[in-house]
């Protein structure tokens, strides 16, 4: 007899409304491994953020990192809270720490248009938006994370990093990611965004995309410059599939995509390297609603289904994959009606209607 499988993973619910969509989460992943059956998760809650600083003088204590670093997956709520910052002024932002301390270079940012809800684009195409930002997650501008220097009160200086190595991992992460939407009958073309007219670091950038592309001959691959793209979004977003980046781009450009399908409540996000992954829904803590029931828990159920898949792929174990797809039907099942209105949307559903009615959309799937 095999043994059965059995998956650990670290949760941290973070600050502000974090514990309120965490909780319902693992309820909505624990109830699609049950149907779907095969294996099992073990859900570890970890300490961190900006309580954690408080509380502690750290925002990532050692024994949680430890045990990130040891999980099959991390589920990631949101962290930090506007009030509470490091002695220089910055946020407290450990999940920046854990994507440079994991080498998680890989951002996911899809963007895919739920059934039942309003486009913010007046067109009929914006019913079919489903495109995906890659952000590199541990360089470019970011590289400077805690390393700026202020000289003298006259000047201030974070230096952007473009590096070879982490490059050619990501294009090859964005490549495989255009064959994989290819063979499911999407467009399965790749655009390297850059600045690669202005800045010698993102003529660099395109030159190892270019390099890179060779290598997969049947995927479509093109350029365009960020300020583009930007236009292209909101013009017709409906002609983008994986969109390549460098982080501070990517950082920008995946708000505006959360924007094209109805706000940060609905954009989930992963963040990947060789060995790791964390799983977080993009939007930040929003302590202006916490504790009040009014928080849009979907992104965080989006994000926990994308785990699900992403252990599936690891893992070459289709119930973890299955287990994914079932909470992404259920959400656009629990949707598709167009009576379940949100907050950011104009409605009155909050935290516990979006979690009942995904729960009861898996139980009818």
């Amino acid at each position: 007899m095999t043994n059965p499988v059995n998956f650990t993973i670290a949760v941290f619910p973070g600050d502000g409304i974090g514990e309120e969509i965490t909780e319902p989460c693992i309820k909505v992943l624990e109830k699609a491994i049950d149907k779907i059956g095969g294996f099992s998760a073990t859900f570890e809650w970890l300490a961190a953020g900006a309580t954690t600083y408080l509380e502690t003088g750290e925002s990532l204590p050692k024994r949680s990192m430890d045990k990130a670093r040891e999980a099959d997956a991390i589920l990631l709520s949101a962290m930090g809270l506007p009030d509470v910052r490091y002695p220089d002024g910055t946020e407290i932002s450990p999940q920046i720490e854990i994507r440079f301390e994991l080498g998680l270079y890989a951002g996911v940012r899809p963007v895919r248009a739920i059934p039942g809800l309003a486009p913010t684009l007046l067109n009929p195409d914006a019913h079919k938006l489903d495109f995906v930002i890659i952000r590199e997650s541990t360089e470019g501008l970011f590289a400077s994370h805690g390393k700026g220097e202020i000289i003298d009160d006259k000047e201030a200086r974070d230096t952007l990093v473009i590096t070879r190595n982490v490059s050619e991992r990501l294009f090859d992460f964005a490549f495989k990611l255009g064959q994989q939407r290819k063979k499911q009958g999407k467009l399965g073309h790749v655009t390297c965004v850059d600045k690669a007219n202005v800045f010698k670091s993102f003529a660099f950038f395109r030159k190892i995309f270019d390099e890179q592309a060779e290598k997969f001959s049947d995927v479509e691959s093109n350029h365009m410059y960020i300020d583009a793209t930007a236009l292209n979004m909101v013009r017709r977003p409906w002609d983008l599939d994986v969109l390549v980046t460098e982080n501070m781009f990517g950082d920008i450009l995946s708000d505006l995509g959360a924007g094209l399908i109805g706000g940060m409540g609905f954009a989930p996000s992963a963040d990947i390297g060789d060995d790791n992954a964390v799983f977080q829904p993009c939007h930040g803590t929003a302590p202006d609603i916490a504790g009040k029931g009014l928080a849009n828990p979907t992104a965080m159920f989006l994000s926990g289904a994308m785990m699900l898949s992403w252990l599936g792929d690891k893992h070459n174990f289709v119930p973890a994959s299955q287990a994914g797809e079932l909470v992404q039907a259920a959400i656009d099942a629990a949707f598709a009606d167009g009576n379940l209105i949100t907050g950011e949307l104009g409605g009155k559903a909050g935290t516990n209607d979006v979690f009942t009615a995904v729960l009861n959309a898996i139980d009818t799937l």
